[in-house]
């Protein structure tokens, strides 16, 4: 009589990984572009396969049982595995490294900082990947990722990167003080906490609640005040270097702390890839760097 294959199906092995990671069949649906509904069937397969439950499905989440616990890092080294041999095989660059980051920071912040990079890495071939609005989980095949966040969820290795303040630009020579302030066109980056209202309330000013255009990303109001349009808020990471080149100005000198910060991102595979593992101890000098020369 022949054996039961003791292996299951690939599959099911990559929607427990997403499943555990996320600790959600939503989320794991979300991640592997499946419906909540195949994630579900999937797990009842492989739990069914090893004649063990792998979660405990409480009412509003999932938590590893025993054995989910000890199969998930058996899991996530096999698929750790599997990459680097099939990279083996195939000769594709250990060090091609995709990073996901918003694209207002890989214009202002990133970008002018490449060349150092590839001088001291030249090695290291990054994909970048830009986003409008905060992911709700690293993209899939995204090594690295900066996030401009309120505390991201621990789903992946974080840490904080900086902390910093937000302040009013304006382009050299426009015409506004603090008592004509909320008539002048002012211009914003959607759905933060870092806004004008808890600007001028930190600042201490009565504002009546002046109109105020939106956009989905920061590109736009600085845009628009380089151009001598209006004014909009910003802060150090994403307007240094246009303060410092003199294409915008700070007209007041008062800065609020953001409640949002910065965040690294690191992928479970991410430490077994030297293009990764270079890349994010060369972002992490790089902002020690400027925040000790500030």
């Amino acid at each position: 009589m022949k054996s039961r294959n003791p292996l299951p199906p690939l599959g099911w092995l990559r929607t427990f990984e997403a499943a555990a990671r996320h600790l959600s069949f939503t989320g794991a649906a979300r991640d592997l572009n499946m419906t909540q509904s195949a994630v579900s069937q999937q797990i009842k397969s492989l739990e069914g396969h090893l004649g063990q439950p792998l979660f405990h499905r409480r009412p509003r989440a999932l938590e590893l049982t025993e054995a989910g616990i000890t199969y998930l890092p058996v899991v996530r080294e096999a698929f750790r595995t599997l990459v680097r041999g099939t990279q083996a095989v195939t000769g594709q660059q250990e060090n091609t490294v995709q990073v996901q980051c918003n694209i207002t920071f890989s214009v202002n912040w990133l970008a002018p900082r490449l060349p150092a990079f590839r001088a001291l890495h030249p090695e290291v071939h990054l994909n970048i990947f830009t986003e409008l609005w905060e992911p709700r989980e690293m993209a899939e095949g995204a090594a690295v990722e900066i996030r401009y966040s309120l505390r991201p969820a621990d789903t992946v290795r974080t840490e904080l990167l900086r902390s910093d303040h937000y302040y009013p630009v304006c382009a050299p020579d426009y015409p506004v003080t603090l008592e004509n302030l909320q008539q002048q066109p002012l211009y914003d980056c959607s759905n933060l906490l870092s806004n004008w209202v808890s600007w001028a309330e930190d600042q201490g000013l009565n504002w009546e609640n002046p109109p105020i255009t939106y956009a989905t990303t920061y590109m736009v109001g600085l845009s628009v005040a380089m151009a001598g349009g209006g004014l909009c808020l910003a802060h150090d990471t994403i307007a240094k270097r246009l303060l410092d080149e003199g294409r915008l100005i700070a007209p007041f000198g008062h800065r609020a702390p953001m409640p949002e910060a910065y965040y690294l991102l690191l992928s479970p595979q991410a430490e077994e890839t030297p293009g990764a593992v270079a890349f994010a101890e060369w972002i992490r000098a790089e902002i020690a760097a400027e925040q000790h020369r500030a």
